[in-house]
């Protein structure tokens, strides 16, 4: 269960973030220097327990509308090899020593979990609170067939989120795709919204839904991550 040390980060999460995200293709900052306060989030368990993984909802205050993005972070103790294009920066942690904290899309354990989360295999847990699941963060999945381990993923960074190709170990052909292929969309952009009315539309396979905290204080839910067949639109 996720163990959460009342301890400093130096620099912080969100000094990071500030620095990193106005070069992401989905950021609607328009040029502003970023403006950010936590808006809420969850975590979820690496079954091995060697790495950090959290899905944080961050509010950008510096344009005319704040703008709620979701980054999904995952925290290892040593560099994730390859994965240099995704690390957002290192920070030392006043318990466990220096983090590397990374772009979690581009981590092979979160994308796992999330996996795992929308199966019903992962119980998702609270952000800020030791060892507490958290029932408003929920995961819906209508496929049959698809199983984990994950036989390789592809990530695609654009306007609209973030896209997740997953090869499951086992799945039957589609007309969208060959056999065992899924995406996931990370919406990098949180809206709130009807999220039933809006996957059925869409035709989508699941869903992952959990809430956020708008500036005023009034409480937002919305898809946090979408499940389709297939390669990406």
């Amino acid at each position: 269960m996720a163990v959460i040390h009342r301890t400093t980060m130096t620099p912080g999460k969100l000094e990071l973030l500030a620095s990193w995200l106005p070069a992401q293709p989905w950021n609607l900052g328009g040029g502003h220097e970023p403006r950010l306060a936590k808006a809420g989030g969850f975590r979820l368990d690496d079954p091995q327990g060697e790495v950090g993984i959290e899905f944080m909802a961050v509010t950008d205050e510096s344009g005319d509308l704040p703008v709620t993005y979701q980054v999904p972070l995952s925290y290892r103790g040593a560099p994730l090899p390859g994965a240099g294009h995704a690390l957002i920066g290192t920070s030392e942690h006043g318990v466990l020593g220096r983090r590397w904290i990374y772009d979690g899309a581009h981590d092979p354990v979160l994308v796992a979990q999330l996996f795992a989360l929308v199966l019903g295999e992962a119980e998702p847990q609270a952000q800020s609170v030791d060892n507490t699941p958290d029932p408003s963060v929920t995961a819906h999945f209508a496929g049959a067939g698809h199983a984990a381990p994950i036989g390789s993923v592809d990530v695609t960074n654009g306007p609209h989120g973030t896209d997740l190709r997953l090869l499951t170990a086992s799945a039957p052909a589609s007309p969208s795709g060959p056999a065992g292929q899924l995406t996931i969309r990370v919406n990098r952009v949180l809206r709130p919204e009807p999220v039933e009315s809006t996957t059925l539309a869409t035709g989508a396979l699941g869903h992952v839904t959990a809430d956020w905290l708008l500036p005023d204080g009034a409480k937002a839910r919305g898809l946090y991550a979408v499940v389709r067949d297939g390669a990406p639109e």
